[in-house]
């Protein structure tokens, strides 16, 4: 374990083997880090508040998360959790292994999230979202939540298995998006899309299948991108998703 000198950590706190703690950071009391974990400078780790029911901060192995960010407790993610810089993470997110959450991106808690999720930078995940596995969120997405702001009620939205949603979209409260959707950029969308679907615009239409967008090098259907995107997935789940 190698913690910084200026770093501040509870020893209350549940510390792994080889964790490294950066410069100025604050590690709280209801946190567990686990082995082979990264915390860079200026992070806060577990911070406490009502919403959480006292609830531990849970960081899995091998998990890198980089400067200025921020965790609140109550939040379970497991191994390999990667994130940009000056993230923020509220209370009650349950995720699973390998999510990747860009810069400046912002999770507003009691939300659940799949294995090897991607949110690129600036993007806002609303409470009560529930996304599946695979999932690919780009720069400037907006999950919403509430129907007629402000109220307290909370309609989440659902995003399925390989959905991906491009840069600069709205998803609208109670959205599902299905299976293998591509949400376009700049779309607003809402209800309930099908599977394998395009849609696009502001209000959003079904636009075709996802299988009429090729490839621009000309080699083949761009979409199911699973059959020829294969960056930073395990061997074995690229072998079971070519033999589909």
């Amino acid at each position: 374990m190698s913690i910084h000198p200026t770093a501040i950590v509870s020893d209350k706190a549940i510390i792994g083997s080889n964790v490294k703690i950066g410069a100025y950071t604050i590690v709280y009391d209801n946190v567990e880090i686990c082995e082979n974990t990264v915390i860079e400078a200026f992070c806060e780790i577990g911070v406490s508040n009502h919403l959480s029911n006292g609830e531990k901060l849970y960081i899995g192995v091998n998990s890198h998360i980089r400067s200025h960010s921020i965790f609140y407790e109550g939040s379970h993610f497991l191994e390999a959790l990667v994130t940009g810089h000056r993230v923020t993470v509220r209370e009650k997110v349950n995720a699973g292994k390998n999510l990747q959450i860009g810069t400046l991106s912002d999770l507003q808690g009691h939300c659940d999230i799949g294995d090897f999720v991607r949110f690129h930078s600036n993007v806002h995940i609303g409470q009560k979202s529930k996304i599946g596995n695979y999932v690919w969120i780009f720069p400037y997405v907006v999950l919403t939540n509430d129907p007629h702001p402000p109220s307290d009620t909370l309609l989440g939205v659902t995003v399925e298995d390989y959905a991906v949603i491009a840069t600069m979209s709205v998803v609208l409260p109670g959205a599902k998006i299905s299976h293998g959707c591509l949400i376009a950029a700049h779309s607003s969308i809402k209800g309930i899309t099908e599977a394998d679907m395009i849609y696009a615009g502001s209000p959003a239409k079904k636009i075709c299948p996802t299988t009429k967008v090729k490839l621009h090098d000309g080699t083949g259907d761009a979409y199911p991108w699973r059959k020829h995107f294969h960056r930073g997935y395990p061997e074995e789940l690229v072998t079971s998703w070519m033999s589909e």
